[in-house]
């Protein structure tokens, strides 16, 4: 049997069970009320007879007389004394019958008003209606049996009943019809809470109308709605900690091996000089220049390091103020003029036309060009040629630094910016690159809310590029303050 069948058979035996109970009710207090008023109604008859029977002297009637007033009354009759003596009775002989005082609607005749009360006769052993009213020096009561009573309140029963089960049938049509639509209704809601407790978020239930139904849908479907963003959130923070860790183990296996080779270089030729080669003069000289070069390599890798922990901390302090871009561009050649050629590499400059300004941290701008100029001059063979230059773009101007190096593979590209990633490995080594250069200058870039890309050919050069903000309307709050962290 389906959800929808279930729950319809349970709806529409409830409503039967209430009907049922209503049923019983109206058959209770309808017969109650039917009783009641024949029973008032049967005390006036029988009081009517009673008097009639007191009109003439009842304490004198013969046992025979009483008998033919009671068969033409339709009634058992009474006649009994103030004192309870029963003086004449048509059912059965007086002189033997029990003293009366002490019946209920017999008290009340003597007090002068119309007694009665039901009872069960203890001479014949039937239930009776008596009512007596009152006579000089006694009272005349007449007594009926209330099996009539109960025959024809039984007959009102019956119509009652019957009225009221056909009064009933459009009721549980409409019962069955209303059982039908709720069924449905909760048969769906049901079964979507089923779908939510399986996990599936995506269900929805149809909104239609202004019902309770349509209400408990809306909410049903917003619960659904925030479990589903909850549960993306849980996934995005889960894939974050999985990239984080991945992140982390990487970082943490370049940084042993970036230290472990310099390390293990200064650990040897210390140990071949404490072993004698410190009084060798044709190598103790060549061995002590290997450990400070070796040292030399620690001490950048530590710096480029701190450097990078703490911009992503947020403890990198920076003053952001209107520069030249041609100055900024001026000051990054004249530093590294000398080591270019050293190099027989040339550096030329493209200043703007244009004197353009750049909101900016004038010691991360040189940082910046200073990594880039760095990583251009370890690429590029003697001879080859070095441009930088810069050309505003709105609200932003980008810098380029251009050589004529030996350029990156494509497939190296999305991974340059990476800590520790190297194209060549063992030239960067020997060049005495860190591997944390690229990786430094992409931060410093975000961390002025600009953005950095390459362009490279193969044996023919790269040119990186970034971008600065004119002034700070496109800077962020974060940006503004004077610690910031680069996502």
């Amino acid at each position: 049997m389906t959800l929808t069948g279930k729950i319809f058979l349970k709806l529409i035996a409830g409503i039967f069970c209430l009907l049922l109970v209503a049923l019983l009710a109206v058959d209770y207090f309808a017969s109650q009320v039917a009783d009641a008023s024949y029973v008032q109604n049967l005390v006036r008859q029988l009081a009517d007879k009673a008097r009639m029977a007191a009109l003439s002297d009842p304490t004198r009637l013969t046992p025979e007389q009483a008998r033919t007033f009671a068969q033409a009354a339709g009634s058992r009759l009474t006649v009994v004394r103030s004192d309870g003596t029963v003086l004449a009775d048509s059912e059965a002989d007086a002189g033997r019958m029990e003293n009366h005082g002490n019946r209920p609607e017999l008290i009340q005749a003597f007090r002068g008003e119309v007694g009665w009360s039901e009872r069960q006769s203890a001479s014949l052993g039937i239930r009776f209606l008596y009512v007596a009213v009152p006579i000089p020096g006694g009272a005349v009561r007449m007594a009926m049996p209330l099996s009539e009573v109960d025959r024809q309140v039984n007959q009102v029963r019956a119509r009652i009943l019957l009225s009221t089960a056909l009064a009933f049938l459009p009721a549980i049509v409409v019962a069955a019809l209303f059982a039908r639509w709720m069924s449905e209704r909760l048969a769906r809601i049901v079964s979507h809470a089923g779908e939510l407790a399986h996990g599936n978020f995506q269900a929805r239930l149809p909104e239609t109308g202004s019902s309770e139904f349509a209400k408990i849908a809306a909410a049903l479907n917003e619960t659904a709605a925030n479990f589903q963003r909850t549960v993306d959130q849980l996934q995005r923070e889960h894939e974050t900690l999985e990239r984080v860790e991945r992140v982390r183990k990487d970082f943490v296996i370049n940084v042993s091996h970036e230290l472990r080779t310099p390390l293990a270089s200064i650990q040897g030729y210390t140990e071949t000089l404490l072993d004698g080669a410190l009084n060798d003069p044709s190598h103790n000289l060549r061995f002590l220049k290997i450990i400070r070069h070796n040292t030399e390599r620690l001490a950048r890798i530590t710096e480029d390091l701190l450097t990078l922990s703490r911009i992503e901390q947020k403890r990198q302090k920076f003053e952001f103020e209107p520069n030249l871009v041609n100055g900024l561009l001026t000051d990054a050649l004249e530093l590294m003029k000398p080591i270019a050629g050293k190099r027989n590499i040339r550096l030329d400059l493209e200043l703007s036309s244009v004197s353009c300004e750049s909101w900016c941290d004038r010691e991360a701008v040189s940082q910046i060009l200073s990594n880039l100029l760095d990583n251009a001059i370890k690429y590029t063979p003697g001879g080859g040629r070095i441009t930088m230059g810069a050309h505003p773009q709105g609200q932003w101007v980008e810098l380029y630094v251009r050589d004529t190096g030996i350029g990156i593979p494509p497939e190296e590209l999305p991974r340059l910016f990476e800590r520790f990633y190297r194209v060549d490995k063992a030239r960067s080594r020997e060049l005495g690159g860190t591997g944390l250069g690229l990786s430094i200058v992409k931060h410093l870039v975000a961390a002025h809310g600009g953005s950095i890309r390459v362009e490279s050919r193969l044996n023919e050069g790269s040119t990186f590029f970034f971008s600065l903000p004119v002034d700070e309307s496109p800077l962020g709050q974060e940006q503004l303050n004077s610690e910031f962290t680069a996502s």
